[in-house]
């Protein structure tokens, strides 16, 4: 029969010796952190929703300033591109926080399907920021140039104003297609858990 100092001697040397192993080790050895991560994604989830109620509370300002372009008014267009700068800076870094906390959860010891579903939210959010900068230089574009007395020059950054509207739109699109599928992987994850 072996001792017990001969049994926690034996237990540590195959502790060290599977920790060379690296993730092929047996799980018995490794930590699972998706509780952990969870804590962290929650947080992120807090960012988003601040994002969200700047988005919710300032809808309509895209239509003020397209509707403002159109009458001519170059105070108006001004005051609400600026306005609309300002509140994307403000998304942005909520934003930046969120996908932060997102990656720092993804680097943890987590459940494989939670891993790819973070991965597929990492990547719709990092494509609503990047529609969110189009939106952000059409505004400062229109903030900063615009003249309807100018004829080429309000025809230029109307033309670019309209584009980058336009590449908005589309991100917006590929960014909620990648929150479908991570949504569609998280139910197909929890259809499999539970059959």
């Amino acid at each position: 029969m072996i001792s017990f100092i001969g049994k926690y001697t034996l237990i540590i040397s195959i502790a060290i010796l599977l920790s060379g192993c690296g993730e092929s080790a047996p799980s018995i050895l490794t930590t699972d952190e998706t509780a952990e991560a969870g804590k962290i994604i929650e947080s992120a989830n807090q960012d988003l929703k601040k994002i969200k109620v700047l988005y919710h509370d300032n809808e309509g300002k895209r239509h003020e300033l397209q509707s403002a372009v159109e009458a001519s008014n170059v105070e108006e267009v001004k005051r609400i591109s600026n306005e609309v700068v300002k509140l994307i800076n403000e998304g942005t870094n909520y934003g930046n926080e969120a996908i932060n906390k997102i990656r720092d959860a993804r680097k943890m010891n987590i459940n494989k399907d939670y891993n790819e579903y973070l991965g597929l939210k990492e990547e719709s959010l990092m494509k609503q920021l990047e529609a969110f900068n189009s939106y952000h230089t059409a505004a400062r574009i229109l903030r900063d140039n615009y003249d309807p007395k100018d004829a080429k020059a309000h025809a230029k950054v109307k033309s670019e104003f309209d584009s980058l509207i336009d590449k908005y739109r589309e991100l917006m699109e590929k960014a909620r297609n990648n929150s479908i599928e991570a949504n569609d992987l998280y139910k197909e994850t929890l259809i499999k858990e539970q059959g």
